[in-house]
C-alpha cells in the first residue's frame, strides 16, 4: 500500500525580523501585512535559519513586483494553507485573505515584466494528429494505433517542450501517412482483402450498441471500393452441449444503422438437430452465418453485430440456474442458454468491384474533375488545396513545386490519376509543415524580443486550443485576409467554434486530463474486496464523468456548477452501483440526483476510484487531488525516502484507514504536510475505493467517521460540507480552472509573470458568473495568448 507523505520545505515567506526592508519606508507596527508576516514567519525564513534555502530579510512589500517570482510562490502556499505548517502558530483566515488580496493587487498593479512566455516548435501530439487527419482527409485514425504515448506535463500531452521527435517517430509518421492516404483514396482495382476483428478487441468499444440489442460488438470498417462484401461470424458459442441453442435468438448485422442481415439461431429445430448429429449439426448451424453477402459502397462504415434483445426467463431451468449477472437482463453477453459471439468476425471483399463512389474522404480531396479540367491542372489544384489546409497557411509556388513530383511518381509506370493523388496525400501528411507548429512572428521579428503572433499563427493557436486541430476554411480565410485584427472578430470566431461539435475536445483532451480521469485503468480494484466491480463498470465511470463535464462546459454554464450540479448521466449498471432506483437499460441518460452527497465532481465514481488504491481508499490522494485540481494549491511530492506503507501486520486487528493514518500524523515531521492534506480527504471516507456509499468499513467492521477539521480551522463532516467550503470561495476554484485551461491553451507551463493575467481573466469572468465562455474569451484576449516571448537560446 502507498501513502503520499509530504515534507514541508517552507514555513511561510517572511519579511525581516526587525527594521525596514528594501523599498519600505513605513514603520513595521503600522503595517498589518508586515506584522502578520513578522509574527508567523520570521522564525524560519531569515538570513540565519534559511529554512528551505530561502531568506527574505531584504525584500520589501511596497516594491513587491521586484520579487514577483518569490511572492507568487508564497501566495500559492498561503491560499492552500500549506504554510505555516500544522503545529506552528496559525494566522486567522481573515488575515491571510487580507494579505493575499493586497499582495495580488500590488503585484498586478506593479507588473512590468514579460507579458508572454516562449513556446518552441512543437509537433502535433497523437490526438491532434488524428483530429487533423480527420479534418483534412476524412479518415478516422485511432491515435493509439498510429503513434506511441506522448510525454505528459501536469496531465497534459500538448506541452510544446515535451513534444520532441525521435527517428522512430518519423518512421511511424511516414508509415501512417501511406496507410491513411490509401484509405482516403480507396482502391478501385477490386483487390480482395480479408480483415478479422477479434471479439475480445472490439467488445469494449465506447460506442454503445443499438437500442434493443444485446451481446454484440460495434466497430468501423473501411470498404475500399463499391461492391459485394462477405461477412463471416466465426463462432456463436454452439459447443458440445446443446443448451446454447435451447432458446431461439435472432442475430442482426447493421451497417450505418441499417439492418442488412437478420438470421435466427437456436430453438427446437436447431436443438433437435444438434442432439442428433453433434459436431456435424453444429457446423451446419454456423454455416448459416458464413459468407453473408452484403452490397456496400466505398468508405468507412459503422458495423454492429448483435442479438435482438428479449425476455430471457423462459423456463424453470433458467430461473433455477440462478441470476447469471447483468447479461441475463440483456446488457451483456447473455446467459449460458443463449448463443453468443466468440472468436471473431471476418469481412472479405470486394467481389465484383464497381469502382469507388464519392466518399466523404474523396469529397474532401477531389475538388475538381480531371476529365473536365485536365489531369495536370486538376492535380495541381488538388495539391494546393490539400497543402493550404494541412499547412494552415497560403501555399507558395515552392510548396507546389516540392509536392507535384510525388503525383508524377504515382503516375509513372502506368499509374492512374487516383494513384498519383494518393502519393500527394501521403507526402502532405508526412510533411514537416503539417506535423509541426511553429511561431515565427511577423516579418522582421527578432527572436531576442517579444512580438505579436501573426493572424495565421493566432488562428492556429485558437483552433488547436478549441478543436485540437487546424483552422477550418472560415477561420483560415479570415486570418489570411488579416481579418482577425478587426474589432470583435476573435470573439465572434471563439463563440462559433465553441458551438461546433469539434469543441468536444475541450472535454476529452482538457477537462478529463486536467482532472486526471483518462487513466482510470491505473487502479485495479481487488476482486476479493470489490466483487461487484467489472471492466464495463470502469467504462461507465469514465462515460459518466465525460458526459457530466460536457453538460457544464459545452452548454456554457458556470464552472462552479462542476462542484454543485445535482444532475448526472447514468445507465442501469451505474445507477445500481450508486444505489439509485428507476434507471433501466444500457443507455446513458440525464438523471437528477436526490442525494446531495453525489452532486458535482466530488460524487463521481471516476474521481473517487482514481484517488484510491485497489484495496482501499486514500484520504491522502483524495486530499491532494482537491488541493491541486479544485484549489490550485498542489502539495509538494513526498521525499524519495518517505515511508509510505499503510499495510497492517499479520495478526493485528483490522483498522480503518483513518486509524492507520493517525499513526503517521502523530509524527511531527509527517504532520507538517499530512495535517493539511488528510483532513480534506477524510471528509470523503463515506465513499469506498470504487465510489460506493458506505457507513461501515467492512474490513475493520467499524463505523465510518468522515468528520474532520480543515487547515483553516473550520470543522466539517462529509462531502456535502466539504463542497460548501469550496463553493463559498468561488474565485479560488475559478482560478484553478483558469490556470489549467491557460496552460492547455498556451502549450506551455505557466510562469510567475502569467499570474496577473490569470487573475484578470478570473475577475472578468466573475462578472458573468464564471461562465466557461467568459474564461475562454478572457484567455484568448491575454498577451500571453496573443504574443510570443523571447527565445531562451537568444538571451
Amino acid at each position: 500500500m502507498k501513502l503520499l507523505s509530504l515534507t514541508a520545505t517552507l514555513c511561510l515567506l517572511p519579511i525581516g525580523a526587525s527594521g525596514q526592508s528594501r523599498g519600505d519606508t513605513a514603520p513595521v507596527a503600522a503595517d498589518p501585512h508586515r506584522a502578520m508576516l513578522r509574527t508567523y514567519c520570521i522564525t524560519c525564513h531569515n538570513s540565519r535559519a534559511r529554512i528551505g534555502g530561502l531568506a527574505l530579510d531584504g525584500l520589501g512589500l511596497q516594491a513587491a513586483a521586484d520579487d514577483a517570482q518569490i511572492w507568487e510562490k508564497a501566495l500559492r502556499k498561503l491560499r492552500g494553507r500549506l504554510m505555516p505548517p500544522p503545529g506552528a502558530p496559525q494566522p486567522p483566515q481573515k488575515d491571510i485573505d487580507s494579505f493575499v488580496t493586497w499582495m495580488e493587487n500590488t503585484l498586478d498593479s506593479q507588473a512590468s515584466g514579460p507579458k508572454a512566455g516562449y513556446v518552441p516548435v512543437q509537433r502535433l501530439n497523437r490526438t491532434e494528429y488524428a483530429a487533423s487527419v480527420k479534418a483534412l482527409v476524412g479518415v478516422d485514425v485511432n491515435p493509439k494505433d498510429v503513434l506511441p504515448q506522448d510525454i505528459q506535463v501536469d496531465g497534459f500531452d500538448n506541452t510544446a517542450a515535451a513534444l520532441n521527435v525521435s527517428p522512430a517517430f518519423l518512421d511511424q509518421y511516414v508509415t501512417a501517412a501511406r496507410h491513411i492516404a490509401k484509405l482516403a483514396i480507396g482502391d478501385p482495382s477490386g483487390r480482395v482483402s480479408h480483415t478479422k476483428y477479434l471479439i475480445s478487441a472490439v467488445q469494449n468499444s465506447d460506442d454503445p450498441l443499438p437500442p434493443g440489442t444485446r451481446g454484440g460488438v460495434r466497430f468501423k470498417h473501411n470498404f475500399p471500393a463499391d461492391g459485394e462484401y462477405r461477412i463471416d461470424i466465426l463462432d456463436l458459442g454452439v459447443g458440445l452441449y446443446t443448451s446454447t441453442v435451447e432458446n431461439e435468438s435472432t442475430l442482426v448485422i447493421m451497417i450505418d444503422g441499417k439492418i442488412v442481415f437478420r438470421g435466427p439461431v437456436g430453438g427446437p429445430a436447431d436443438q433437435a438437430l444438434a442432439d442428433r448429429k453433434g459436431a456435424e449439426a453444429r457446423a451446419k448451424i454456423i454455416e448459416r452465418f458464413s459468407k453473408i453477402p452484403v452490397q456496400v459502397e466505398a468508405g468507412v462504415r459503422d458495423i454492429a453485430v448483435a442479438f435482438i434483445d428479449r425476455a430471457h426467463v423462459e423456463s424453470d431451468e433458467n430461473v433455477a440456474s440462478g441470476f447469471g449477472g447483468i447479461g441475463v437482463l440483456g446488457f451483456g453477453t447473455g446467459n449460458g442458454r443463449m448463443p453468443r459471439l466468440q472468436d471473431g468476425i471476418e469481412i472479405s471483399g470486394p467481389y465484383n468491384a464497381k469502382g469507388v463512389s464519392r466518399t466523404p474522404s474523396r469529397a474532401l480531396i477531389f475538388i475538381c474533375d480531371p476529365k473536365k479540367l485536365g489531369e495536370p491542372a486538376c492535380a495541381k489544384q488538388i495539391t494546393e488545396n490539400l497543402a493550404r489546409r494541412a499547412f494552415r497557411r497560403p501555399v507558395t509556388a515552392e510548396d507546389a513545386a516540392r509536392l507535384m513530383p510525388f503525383y508524377e511518381a504515382g503516375r509513372a509506370g502506368g499509374g492512374s490519376f487516383d494513384q498519383g493523388i494518393e502519393q500527394v496525400v501521403a507526402a502532405v501528411l508526412a510533411s514537416p509543415d503539417f506535423l509541426y507548429r511553429a511561431i515565427r512572428g511577423p516579418k522582421g521579428a527578432s527572436p531576442n524580443s517579444e512580438f505579436a503572433l501573426t493572424g495565421l499563427e493566432l488562428a492556429s493557436r485558437l483552433s488547436f486550443f478549441l478543436w485540437n486541430t487546424g483552422p477550418d476554411e472560415e477561420l483560415l480565410s479570415l486570418a489570411s485576409a488579416n481579418g482577425l485584427s478587426n474589432p470583435g472578430a476573435v470573439e465572434k470566431q471563439v463563440r462559433r467554434m465553441l458551438a461546433d461539435p469539434k469543441a468536444a475536445s475541450l472535454v476529452t483532451s482538457f477537462a478529463m486530463k486536467w482532472l486526471n480521469l483518462t487513466t482510470l485503468d491505473s487502479v485495479q480494484p481487488d476482486p476479493a474486496l470489490f466483487p461487484g466491480f467489472s471492466e464495463p463498470l470502469r467504462h461507465d465511470f469514465a462515460n459518466e464523468a465525460e458526459a457530466f463535464l460536457r453538460s457544464i462546459l459545452l452548454e456554457d454554464r458556470s464552472v462552479i456548477d462542476l462542484l454543485t450540479d445535482d444532475h448526472t448521466f447514468l445507465n442501469e449498471r451505474l445507477a445500481r452501483h450508486y444505489g439509485l432506483p428507476g434507471v433501466v437499460g444500457a443507455q446513458f441518460r440525464k438523471v437528477t440526483l436526490t442525494e446531495k452527497e453525489r452532486a458535482g465532481l466530488l460524487g463521481k465514481a471516476a474521481v473517487l476510484m482514481r484517488t484510491s488504491y485497489g484495496d482501499r481508499t486514500s484520504p491522502v490522494l483524495r486530499g491532494a487531488w482537491v488541493l491541486d485540481k479544485l484549489q490550485g494549491t498542489p502539495p509538494a511530492p513526498p521525499p524519495p525516502d518517505t515511508a509510505t506503507d499503510l499495510s497492517q501486520k499479520a495478526g493485528e486487528p483490522p483498522k480503518t484507514v483513518r486509524a492507520r493514518l493517525e499513526q503517521h500524523r502523530n509524527k511531527a515531521v509527517c504532520n507538517q504536510c499530512h495535517g493539511v492534506i488528510d483532513p480534506t480527504g477524510l471528509s470523503l471516507e463515506n465513499f469506498d475505493a470504487i465510489g460506493e456509499w458506505r457507513t461501515v468499513d467492512r474490513q475493520a467492521n467499524a463505523a465510518i467517521d468522515a468528520s474532520t477539521v480543515l487547515p483553516n480551522g473550520v470543522p466539517i463532516n462529509g462531502p456535502v460540507e466539504l463542497r460548501k467550503q469550496l463553493v463559498d470561495r468561488p474565485a479560488v476554484f475559478a482560478r484553478a480552472v483558469t490556470e489549467k485551461l491557460m496552460m492547455y491553451a498556451l502549450n506551455r507551463e505557466l510562469e510567475y509573470f502569467d499570474m496577473p493575467q490569470v487573475r484578470a481573466v478570473v475577475r472578468g469572468a466573475a462578472k458573468d458568473n464564471y461562465k466557461f465562455s467568459s474564461i475562454v474569451l478572457g484567455i484568448v484576449s491575454t498577451d500571453a495568448f496573443r504574443r510570443q516571448g523571447p527565445s531562451p537560446a537568444a538571451k
